[in-house]
């Protein structure tokens, strides 16, 4: 197999693996859905290059996140499909990685669309 095909597989099963992501985790697909609305009001707002950046950063971080907890949970089943103090550790560690990326992102939102908000919000007002 060719380094190009290899590298198409690799995109594949990254696919594949999204796909998967999606179906089987509502927490992804409200991340997915957040995302949408986020870009939206970007757009609304005319965001700058930077602030574009932040946010791209900001979503790219908690979906990662997110994905990568996933997997953990996924390994930590199979390895322990028992319940445990350790498993249950993992997991909710895993899950607090996503929850203060979240917190982050929603404080970054806060910071770029509040005084944007409240400048459209004044301009209607006067």
């Amino acid at each position: 197999m060719s380094k190009k095909e290899s590298l198409i597989k690799s995109f594949g099963y990254a696919g594949r693996g999204l796909v998967d992501a999606l179906r089987d985790e509502p927490n992804l697909r409200i991340h997915l859905l957040v995302t949408v609305i986020v870009i939206i009001l970007g757009f609304i707002f005319r965001l700058g290059p930077t602030e574009w950046a932040v946010l791209t950063v900001c979503v790219t971080l908690v979906i990662s996140l997110e994905l990568i907890n996933t997997v953990l949970e996924e390994m930590v089943d199979l390895a322990s499909p028992e319940i445990s103090e350790t498993a249950r550790k993992a997991k909710d560690i895993s899950a607090a990685a996503v929850f203060t990326s979240s917190v982050g992102a929603i404080l970054v939102g806060l910071l770029l669309f509040l005084p944007k908000i409240l400048q459209f919000v004044f301009s209607l007002a006067l």
